[in-house]
């Protein structure tokens, strides 16, 4: 039996990206391309350990175009090649998760759709990280993956 979640604590993003799906997911996969792409625009990602395995760890510091560093953590729950990623995400180490994160993969063609759920414990946390801007921040990840992922194809 499958739980239904509430959809008050659900946000989600999708976008066509210009790649196939085994690029878009090793995109995924390293530090030294998702430090590249991850984040919104005039954000740099830098990655201090990236174990990407069930139970693995990614941990990394997102600075801000105003100077603020943002510190973040990555557990590993699912990883299905090459077509899901399940997660959960917090902030500082030692502190529970935020959310959990599922990233999908699902070729069109050439190209792959990619969507990011995040799944909070109340409605109430959700809001709040939509007052913060992350859905727009989610659609400017996901171009900056699209480009990244794209200019790989090109061998740029």
């Amino acid at each position: 039996m499958t739980e239904q979640i509430d959809p008050a604590r659900i946000l989600e993003v999708d976008r066509l990206v210009s790649a196939p799906i085994d690029l878009v997911f090793e995109m995924f996969t390293q530090p030294r391309h998702i430090d590249q792409w991850w984040g919104p625009d005039g954000f740099r990602n830098e990655t201090h350990e990236m174990e990407f395995s069930v139970g693995g760890l990614w941990r990394y510091t997102m600075h801000g175009p105003d100077g603020k560093d943002w510190p973040n953590w990555v557990r590993y729950q699912d990883i299905t090649p090459p077509t899901r990623i399940a997660y959960e995400h917090g902030g500082e180490m030692g502190e529970p998760a935020h959310f959990d994160g599922v990233i999908t993969l699902q070729p069109q063609g050439s190209e792959t759709r990619v969507t990011i759920t995040l799944i909070f414990p109340s409605a109430e946390a959700r809001d709040a990280t939509l007052e913060f801007g992350a859905v727009e921040g989610g659609r400017q990840t996901l171009a900056r993956l699209d480009g990244f992922a794209s200019s790989q194809m090109l061998g740029s």
